[in-house]
């Protein structure tokens, strides 16, 4: 079993966050950035903008809907809830056709 020496439930003492900044700094792997190292820093987008753009393309997901739904928040008695979640998957998009079918569309 592993133990935790540090713990985010109370404040480091003095002493260990000197401990960890130690660690910090003799890490060779991963230095700390400089102030005008951060300071020249680019959004992934700017700095790569091609394979940004690639990786947006390439990555898919849902495509943009010709007719967006707008999200709304509305109360419900929580037994139309239970009953539309009842039947499974797709009772947000249940609600919605039988709201279409109620205004006549």
């Amino acid at each position: 079993m592993m133990t935790i020496k540090y713990s985010s439930k109370r404040p480091l003492t003095p002493k260990e966050e000197a401990e960890i900044q130690k660690m910090i700094a003799s890490d060779p792997d991963n230095p700390e950035l400089t102030e005008e190292q951060i300071a020249g820093l680019k959004p992934f987008s700017e700095a790569l903008p091609e394979l940004a753009e690639s990786i947006r393309k390439n990555l898919g997901g849902r495509p943009k809907s010709d007719n967006p739904k707008v999200a709304v928040s509305i109360r419900l008695d929580p037994e139309v809830v239970d009953a539309f979640k009842a039947k499974g998957e797709g009772w947000q998009s249940r609600i919605n056709e039988t709201l279409r079918k109620a205004v006549g569309l």
